[in-house]
């Protein structure tokens, strides 16, 4: 049986707010197929004095909340598989 799960990621620049564009935060959301939803958040910002390249801040930050949520996956799954097994269980990456 074939499951899909769906990531989407949303990112906010500064420059939405204020033109120095020195702040990029990501925001991603897992939805599995069953509904179950866990979320990752990161952020990248610019030295003042590096030049502005937006895509290299949002890979920063995309990649900073990806990893976020995966150790939050891990974590929901340390915690479904200690509810099974009556003890805590502790996963690493």
């Amino acid at each position: 049986m074939t499951h899909t799960w769906k990531i989407t990621v949303q990112l906010f620049d500064t420059d939405d707010l204020v033109r120095d564009g020195r702040l990029t935060t990501a925001h991603a959301v897992l939805t599995t197929s069953a509904g179950t939803t866990l979320e990752g958040h990161g952020e990248a910002r610019r030295n003042p004095d590096d030049p502005s390249v937006p895509e290299i801040g949002e890979e920063l930050a995309t990649a900073r909340a990806l990893r976020d949520l995966a150790d939050r996956l891990l974590a929901a799954t340390s915690d479904d598989i200690a509810a099974f097994e009556h003890h805590p269980v502790h996963l690493t990456a």
